[in-house]
């Protein structure tokens, strides 16, 4: 995986914890969802589509999420309710990457991991250390899988 400058982004680093999720458990997860070898195949074709294409991603998402007050108080401050630019602009570079490695995605171990750490950032565990953002405690699994 190449490593990059972005402030953060620990995928493939001694600074990811193995997932408990196995690489068993991950072609389970794919079987669940009917995820095969032509889905791997098509993403990885895309990377190349989407490569130049990030920022007009992100500029969707974010434009989305910045007018949906329930997916914006993920970035905000747990005292005063207001978002944090900084967080969501730490957040912007590693979901940029993100959306890179996805479409290059090995589904191998290094990967597996950083996913278990994404999830994490997600969650109480971890939420908001990464760019030591006073943030709220979680994201909403119901804001989460759409």
């Amino acid at each position: 995986m190449k490593q990059t400058s972005i402030a953060g982004y620990t995928h493939g680093t001694d600074a990811v914890a193995r997932s408990p999720v196995t690489l068993v458990d991950l072609e389970h997860m794919k079987k669940s969802v009917l995820f095969g070898d032509d889905d791997s195949r098509y993403l990885r074709l895309s990377r190349e589509v989407v490569a130049d294409q990030v920022d007009a991603i992100l500029d969707v998402w974010y434009g989305f999420v910045g007018s949906t007050p329930h997916l914006l108080a993920s970035f905000t401050s747990k005292t005063s309710g207001e978002p944090l630019p900084d967080y969501l602009g730490g957040v912007r570079k590693r979901f940029g990457q993100w959306i890179l490695d996805t479409a290059a995605a090995q589904y191998d171990q290094p990967w597996l991991d950083y996913q278990h750490e994404i999830a994490l950032r997600h969650h109480r565990a971890k939420k908001g250390r990464t760019d030591g953002a006073a943030s709220t405690a979680i994201v909403p699994f119901r804001d989460l899988f759409c």
